[in-house]
């Protein structure tokens, strides 16, 4: 089963009816989603995952900023999360890096999500793989992912 398999499932769990689209192309980068969806990069909401100190930390960003790990997630953490690794991220959340979906991880994470997502009646985030995303709008994923929102880039 691949990793939109297993997103779409988790979906399920929670009663939300994804539209998934799939390209062959691929979507692994915000650029590449944005370019596959002719929208712009900002209403690609990239999933960053960082190592905490108990779970992972997934930042749920627009594709055109950088998340300020060093300064803004430390005061929001009370620490500096680590860079993850590949490996870190498979393990700690079952998708590998590209295709990390907002919500539906399959062990608990800390989820924030950039205010500037807020700006978009509709954004696309990973759906699983890094060729298949899915359209949602901020409110849902904000209610979805129980996550605050905050101020994150650079």
């Amino acid at each position: 089963m691949d990793g939109h398999q297993i997103w779409m499932q988790e979906c399920a769990k929670i009663n939300f009816e994804a539209a998934p689209k799939r390209y062959k192309e691929g979507t692994r980068t915000s650029e590449d989603a944005a370019r596959q969806l002719q929208c712009d990069v900002s209403n690609i909401a990239k999933s960053i995952v960082f190592e905490g100190q108990d779970v992972a930390i997934i930042v749920i960003t627009s594709g055109s900023n950088r998340v300020d790990r060093k300064k803004k997630l430390k005061k929001i953490l009370g620490y500096k999360p680590g860079q993850a690794s590949p490996e870190y991220v498979l393990e700690s959340t079952g998708y590998a890096v590209g295709g990390v979906p907002p919500f539906g991880h399959l062990k608990e994470t800390i989820k924030i999500i950039d205010e500037d997502l807020f700006k978009y009646d509709l954004i696309w985030g990973a759906g699983g793989t890094a060729d298949t995303v899915f359209p949602i709008t901020p409110e849902d994923l904000k209610e979805i992912c129980k996550a605050e929102v905050r101020n994150v880039k650079q």
